[in-house]
């Protein structure tokens, strides 16, 4: 059985040898349609990965609340406001904790937008105030030195940690660890440093890059040392804004919980925030939904380069038929000679399938290097994936079976006396 199917292969091979241009041609559709489906596939996954990490790194037991201006702030009338307050405070921290089921942690932060200074060198960014456990519930890591502590809580210390781009910026040669950060009149001891955070989704915590260029000191101390007011400047005008916390992160004691604890949070601050001055963000439902629409840009890629499939398939269909027309003579003489339909229909179902299997494996190839090449000149994240290899290779061998029957059973169908009497 193995030589005999080695034999059929082998005179597939001759025969398509014989019009090796014809052949290149056709297999060169199933090459581009496997390009594609893989090339695609690839940037489908690599674009829900990095989606998804950037959710995850905002903590999946998290719940995330930010203070925001209200609609009817930016309105005219509130032109003649000379102070607008809005956002959270320190009672609604006390409701949350008291009132939410499932509550592990709840984490406040307050934002100073102010330069940073380190002898003659700044870097224009923020004061983070904080608490201890904000560096658990948001994943940072810190590389060197230590995070905030309770001692620095309780004693409304001058240190801070500095975010990886305030650290390249004011100590480019030095140890920041034996420096210190001055903020309008004081200086911070540096006493560590987290890893740079880059960009994640503008709704959460260290949204935009927002913590690398920012200092982290003790809640109490930027309480303590910093007015509520911000003052903000905006096509000639000037407003002042009075915020006292910016955010709270709040973590759930288990993921399960997170839909009940979120959905009770959004009740009590509903009622506490009529103005609705507060956004609440759910990473879990942003990974949820990214899971959704994953599969709906999955579907939509494959769908696209399924199509070139197709096309190949079509030309691979075309060319058959065209062999079958041109060897006429051939099958009748072998019919002739005694070999049965199936014989027929095996010999025509190889040439088929060696076009799409060597189309489908010179595809996987274009379909691999497409997406290095993507990454390496756009910096687009791509993931290759063996499931969509052996689906798309898979798809090609399919395809090369449906559409080669035809051409093998009409070969197969003819008449061996009417073919000898063909030219």
């Amino acid at each position: 059985m193995f030589s005999r199917g080695r034999r059929v292969l082998g005179l597939a091979a001759k025969s398509l040898w014989l019009h090796k241009l014809r052949s290149l041609l056709t297999a060169l559709g199933m090459v581009l349609g496997v390009g594609s489906v893989v090339a695609m596939l690839a940037i489908g996954e690599g674009a829900s990965r990095d989606a998804q990490q950037q959710y995850l790194r905002l903590g999946s037991r998290n719940v995330i609340v930010k203070s925001v201006k209200p609609p009817e702030s930016s309105g005219a009338s509130t032109a003649r406001t000379w102070v607008i307050a809005y956002g959270l405070d320190l009672e609604d921290r006390d409701s949350v904790i008291e009132t939410v089921p499932h509550v592990a942690r709840l984490v406040a932060r307050r934002d100073i937008p102010m330069d940073l200074w380190n002898g003659g060198k700044k870097v224009t960014g923020s004061v983070f105030g904080t608490e201890p456990a904000y560096r658990d519930v948001t994943n940072l890591v810190v590389t060197r030195g230590r995070f905030l502590t309770d001692e620095d809580m309780r004693t409304q210390k001058n240190v801070c940690v500095i975010g990886a781009a305030v650290a390249d910026e004011l100590f480019p040669a030095a140890d920041p660890l034996a420096g210190a950060v001055r903020v309008g009149g004081d200086y911070y001891a540096v006493v560590g440093v987290v890893a740079r955070r880059g960009t994640a989704p503008a709704s959460g915590a260290g949204a935009s890059g927002e913590e690398d260029t920012a200092v982290f000191v003790p809640l109490t101390a930027a309480l303590e040392r910093f007015s509520p007011l911000i003052q903000v400047r905006s096509s000639g005008s000037r407003t002042n804004e009075r915020v006292v916390l910016h955010q709270l992160v709040m973590e759930v004691g288990d993921v399960e919980h997170v839909p009940a604890a979120a959905s009770a949070l959004r009740s009590l601050l509903g009622k506490r925030h009529p103005k609705q001055d507060v956004r609440i963000t759910v990473p879990l439902e942003l990974l949820e939904e990214a899971a959704r629409t994953k599969r709906l840009f999955t579907l939509i890629l494959a769908s696209i380069a399924g199509i070139s499939l197709l096309v190949g398939g079509v030309g691979i269909m075309n060319i058959m038929l065209a062999n079958v027309t041109e060897r006429t003579r051939e099958i009748g003489v072998r019919r002739a000679l005694g070999a049965r339909r199936r014989d027929i229909v095996g010999q025509f179902l190889a040439e088929t399938l060696l076009l799409s299997g060597v189309g489908g494996a010179l595809g996987i190839g274009l379909g691999v290097a497409l997406p290095a090449l993507i990454t390496k000149f756009t910096d687009m994240a791509t993931v290759v994936t063996i499931p969509s290899l052996v689906l798309a290779f898979g798809v090609s061998a399919g395809v090369g079976i449906v559409f080669g029957l035809y051409p093998a059973s009409r070969a197969a169908d003819l008449d061996p006396v009417e073919a000898l009497r063909h030219a």
